[in-house]
């Protein structure tokens, strides 16, 4: 992938972010009280940040199996309270196996 493109997107996802949360405090002068629209505000940067994110995830390895394991043990252990750096560096890991055993495989 190009710099400037990647840049680019990291732009685009900075200033949606910015907007969103900007864009609550230019329109409602008063407190939000409703606790419906204060959690939808609060979750959307989140959801376009996953939305951006994770078909990334399906083509950042050499096939989309691999890719799956890798998803598959990071969500296991996120959902296990695992940390950041732990998941992260434990999905690498699964995939380099899943690359190497396919790779063995063939």
């Amino acid at each position: 992938m190009d710099t400037g493109l990647i840049l680019a997107y990291i732009a685009v996802m900075a200033g949606v972010t910015y907007a969103i949360r900007v864009l609550p405090l230019v329109l409602f002068r008063k407190e939000i009280k409703s606790t419906f629209v204060r959690s939808f505000l609060y979750y959307i940067p989140y959801a376009v940040l996953g939305a951006m994110t994770f078909p990334a995830v399906f083509y950042s390895t050499g096939s989309v199996a691999s890719a799956t394991v890798g998803l598959v043990v990071a969500v296991f252990l996120a959902i296990k309270g695992k940390g950041l750096v732990t998941v992260a560096v434990l999905a690498c890991v699964a995939v380099l196996a899943a690359e190497a055993l396919m790779g063995f495989i063939a």
